[in-house]
């Protein structure tokens, strides 16, 4: 990756300063503080196959201050089953020396260097100038010595290793290791409602106060109790869902109102032991509960590899041989033997074990690589929970029973997919190479699939393919996770960049991948039509929104195809597959709506700074994006009035917006812009809050004589322009150039002392309160505007609103410019606006303003997301992919995955299978499938069509296509009977009135129907085969 200039990026550097349109979306993970922690850290990788690879590229893209690579070894052509950056050529140079200007490339901004000197046991001190240290392929006896100096010198380590479908990791990070944030979620802020004389504290409202046990809060703005407020964190024990207990609180007086509480998070201390230790006496982390001994069975079995190393020159016991599996089994038998705990071996686990530790699979070294280079950040941040100090995980589900692996199937070929062939055998390889794959989305978990098939080889045989589409380009922001893009692909297509970028790494998928820019939809259900969908062996999904996931999971349901689907947010992940006929389908489970605030609490009565974000962004709507498009409209649709007068309640604001714009505030100049966005920064902060003051003063009381303003209620001051004040004067910047963006005016090239001139020689008209403006009060009370406007009847008014407007004749060819909301462009004023919008909105509520980091992360709806969690996820979908290439029938072989790095949590759970329902036919009690079930049927006719489902034992009461209602049983005789005869398809087209698209197959049909206990029972839709 280049950056535009080298000196400014070296001098920001040097000012702890970070670059946040690069790390934008890992910064919302990690936070501030975390990433200039890491950014004066170096860090070590030893060893540089596939997972020494994987880890130095997510290390860095995370943005660390340097990272040095260590791997004096020969390249070998079996190293690029999982190396994506060695090439055959390669083979015999030094893997670290080839490695590092690759990984180089990533981030300009972390220099990658190859650590000289010889081996790093004969030299340990050496170590000392580094902060974190990752050993892969090291013997067991310089990890102990390696470890011993770590340990010592309060050097972070961690070790780790994969031997084909195994994996582990050993974390060291000394004596009382501080994390300062042991979840990363936000912390808990609530409003006081009570506070009692024993300490126990109530939530406003009966709102969930969301703490745990041994939390700890701060308090501000209470009443009473003032000795609470800004003192030290009180440790909480929750009481119930919506009360905590803060202890003693006498001498504090009693409560008399307000309050807001907010958690603090509180360091936690962690000792480890050093390697020496934990190798007799681990501390083992459990990621799969239906695996629960398996972790000590491979603590004793990784041990009994490195010693079987030890005895036979450094090398691995072979590929599914038998006589190195019983050796191996030997060590391990007495290495169990000799422990301080008596442990069962499971003689096939260690067997399995040896007969993969040559195993080399690209899908556990991005499992671990995300995993491994996640822990080293907690080493230098102190940002969330370490793995403490073990963690094993297997796939042995993984495993192929579709073919049969032997010595002679799984011996090596002299071929780069040798590391996948030791584990799976040829045959499967094969199997493999003639898959043909759709990728739907070539964004960060994008891009790691296609690595992740590029190294296994996934459609490189004469029948394979993989076909990847994505409309979106290639943005500054895509490039810290976005691994295979660099800064010169900046603005061009994300499904081109990353296939040729996985051609480079595979020159054997050449020619086998198919890019497309087109978006997967109802609109392009003629580009993947019928024959696209028939073709495919399977799908995964690489989405970042649920309603493109819903529309693939329905085509995958509807052609059958198994679905793999994935997604993450920060540090959490989830993957999970969908098996035709098997489980259920990713739209069988929902989330939770989004969450929204009340109108009135957004119009009138914000106290969160999420209330003002959410203002403004409206506010940035309001001004810059409804009225332009409505003038267009105006200007180009000849019954646009006639149209806008139909709509009760909105004629009026929709014509005040026309006025506006084309009359009363149409600028001519740049200076004019500048005036205008004065004029609103006094009518939304000055004149409105005044309005709101009148209508409920500071000592109004409600119906039932309480304060008005209190609980969520906070009083608000109206705010007097300051040009020396930035928010000021920031939100006349953006107002004033988003405005002369509407019109197409240019800014001159003005500065800040241009738009104080302006605005200090303006007069600003004293507002005088309006006794005839109405504000709603509470959300559950009626809006007064909205009745006014539902039964406006002053025709006059309106009258005058629309003669006041030039005809579109006079303005022809003028149109303005609605402005797109884009939030990662630095230069457009957009973020800019809703900032100062929402702070100087926080600022008349006296809420704790956010900064532009902050304002973008709410208003723009930013996921956010770091590379180590996607690697993680793919990883885990590419086991999957593994059992779906193999044809695996039993649902109990695969696994949905649930993680979480920052706590750390890894968790696996069968697929839920999919619903099952019934009816009564005439030949008895019929089972059906309700996701993966349909009826097919040809293009009959309605009379033979209901004739059909009258055999099966069900009468047909109503059939419908889409919106389309076809035929119901209460329908008359006479319309009955003009329908029967038609076939289905004419029967669509009759009743829609629109033709069937030529590309289109089969018709869907949605039937109601009565079985033989004359129920209405719930069956699968009907597809009608059109015989095209």
């Amino acid at each position: 990756m280049q950056v535009e200039n080298p000196g400014e990026t070296v001098e920001k550097i040097k000012q702890g300063e970070i670059d946040e349109s690069l790390y934008s979306r890992q910064l919302y993970v990690l936070g501030h503080e975390a990433m200039k922690r890491m950014s004066s850290s170096n860090v070590l990788v030893v060893g540089l196959k596939g997972l020494g690879v994987e880890i130095a590229k997510n290390i860095a893209l995370a943005g660390v201050k340097s990272l040095t690579l260590y791997d004096p070894a020969p390249v070998a052509i079996s190293d690029l089953s999982s190396q994506f950056f060695l090439q055959p050529e390669d083979v015999g140079k030094p893997r670290a020396d080839v490695t590092a200007p690759r990984v180089a490339e990533l981030n300009s901004y972390v220099p990658v260097t190859v650590h000289e000197g010889g081996n790093l046991v004969d030299n340990l001190q050496q170590l000392k100038r580094y902060q974190a240290v990752v050993l892969t392929l090291t013997p067991l006896k310089e990890q102990l010595a390696i470890a011993d100096f770590c340990h010592k010198h309060g050097i972070y380590l961690t070790i780790t290793d994969t031997f084909g479908l195994f994996g582990y990791l050993f974390n060291d990070f000394g004596k009382n290791f501080t994390v300062g944030d042991t979840t990363g979620e936000d912390p808990v802020e609530g409003i006081v409602a009570d506070i009692d004389d024993e300490g126990l504290v109530s939530a406003l409202d009966e709102t969930r106060h969301g703490l745990e046990d041994g939390d700890y809060v701060t308090f501000t703005e209470v009443k009473g109790m003032e000795g609470l407020n800004n003192s030290d964190p009180r440790k909480v024990t929750v009481k119930g869902p919506y009360t905590f207990s803060i202890g003693d609180v006498s001498g504090l007086g009693s409560y008399k109102g307000g309050g807001i509480f907010r958690q603090v998070k509180m360091p936690r201390f962690v000792d480890f032991q050093s390697l020496e230790e934990q190798l007799k006496k681990p501390e083992l982390m459990v990621s799969d509960f239906a695996k629960f001994e398996r972790p000590l069975q491979l603590h004793i079995g990784v041990q009994a590899l490195h010693r079987f190393a030890e005895v036979h020159d450094g090398q691995l016991p072979r590929p599914h041989n038998e006589s190195d599996a019983q050796e191996v089994l030997k060590i391990a038998n007495g290495l169990a033997g000799g422990a301080e705990e008596k442990v069962e071996l499971d003689e096939k686990i260690i067997k399995e074990l040896s007969y993969q530790a040559r195993g080399d699979l690209n899908p556990l070294a991005a499992l671990f690589g995300g995993i491994v280079a996640q822990e080293v950040m907690k080493a230098v941040s102190g940002k969330f929970n370490p793995v403490h100090q073990w963690l094993y995980v297997d796939s042995l589900e993984s495993l192929p029973t579709s073919v049969t692996r032997s010595e002679e199937n799984c011996k090596p070929l002299g071929t780069r997919y040798d590391g996948q062939i030791a584990v799976f055998g040829k045959d499967f390889q094969e199997k493999l190479s003639n898959q043909r794959q759709f990728l739907v989305g070539a964004g960060a978990i994008g891009c790691e699939t296609l690595k992740n098939w590029a190294m296994m080889g996934l459609g490189t045989g004469p029948r394979g393919q993989i076909v990847v589409t994505d409309m979106d380009q290639i943005e500054r922001s895509n490039l810290n996770r976005q691994f295979l893009f660099r800064s010169k692909d900046v603005g061009k297509l994300k499904s081109d960049c990353a296939a040729a970028a996985v051609e480079a790494m595979n020159p054997e998928l050449r020619g086998k991948i198919v890019t497309l820019r087109d978006r997967v939809g109802p609109d392009t259900e003629n580009i993947f039509n019928e024959e696209f969908w028939e073709g495919l062996d399977g799908v995964t999904n690489a989405l970042d929104n649920v309603d493109a996931r819903t529309y693939v999971d329905r085509r995958c349901v509807f052609f059958r195809k198994p679905l793999l689907e994935s997604g993450t947010l920060g540090t959490k992940g989830n993957t999970q597959v969908v098996l035709p006929h098997i489980t259920e389908s990713y739209s069988s489970s929902q989330d939770p709506p989004e969450k929204s605030f009340p109108m009135c609490t957004l119009k009138s009565f914000p106290n969160r700074i999420e209330h003002t974000i959410a203002w403004a962004r409206d506010l940035f709507q309001t001004y810059f994006v409804g009225p332009p498009e409505s003038v267009n409209m105006y200007l180009s649709q000849p019954n646009y009035i006639d149209q806008t007068l139909k709509q009760a309640g909105n004629e009026k604001q929709t014509l005040e917006h026309l006025r506006s714009f084309l009359v009363t505030d149409k600028p001519l100049t740049f200076d004019d812009c500048i005036v205008w966005a004065r004029n609103q920064f006094e009518s939304q902060f000055n004149n409105g809050i005044q309005q709101l003051l009148y209508n409920f003063p500071r000592d109004s009381k409600t119906s039932s004589g309480q304060p008005f303003w209190s609980g969520p209620k906070r009083a608000p001051t109206p705010s007097k322009f300051d040009g020396s004040n930035p928010t000021h004067l920031g939100f006349i910047v953006a107002a004033a150039n988003l405005h002369a963006f509407n019109y197409g005016i240019k800014n001159p090239g003005v500065g800040k002392d241009y738009y104080r001139k302006i605005v200090e020689n303006m007069i600003i008209p004293e507002f005088m309160p309006s006794s005839s403006v109405k504000i709603q009060a509470d959300e559950n009370e009626p809006d007064p505007n909205a009745e006014r406007g539902s039964s406006f009847t002053d025709q006059d008014e309106i009258a005058k609103l629309v003669s006041s407007l030039p005809s579109p004749k006079s303005l022809a060819g003028f149109r303005l410019n609605p402005v797109e909301f884009e939030k990662d462009d630095d230069t457009n004023h957009h973020i800019d606006f809703i900032t100062a919008a929402s702070n100087l909105r926080a600022e008349n509520y006296d809420i704790p303003q956010a900064d532009r980091h902050k304002t973008k992360f709410i208003a723009g709806k930013i996921i956010p997301a770091i590379a180590t969690t996607t690697a993680l996820v793919t990883g885990l979908v590419a086991l999957e992919l593994y059992k779906l290439i193999d044809g695996k029938k039993d649902i109990e072989q695969y696994k949905n995955g649930f993680v979480n790095l920052a706590l750390p949590f890894l968790g696996f759970s069968e697929p839920i299978r999919s619903p099952k329902g019934k009816y009564m036919g005439k030949q008895g009690e019929v089972t059906i499938d309700r996701i993966w079930d349909r009826f097919e049927v040809e293009d009959i006719s309605l009379q033979e069509f209901l004739d059909h489902f009258s055999n099966l034992g069900l009468e047909v009461t109503m059939v419908s296509s889409g919106v389309s209602l076809l035929y119901a049983s209460f329908y008359p005789p006479s319309k009955v009977k003009d329908r029967l005869p038609m076939k289905l398809s004419k029967l669509v087209e009759h009743i829609s009135k629109k033709a069937i698209p030529d590309h289109q197959k089969n018709i869907i049909y949605e039937v109601t129907a009565e079985d033989q206990t004359e129920e209405d029972v719930e069956i699968p839709y009907v597809m009608v085969k059109l015989g095209k």
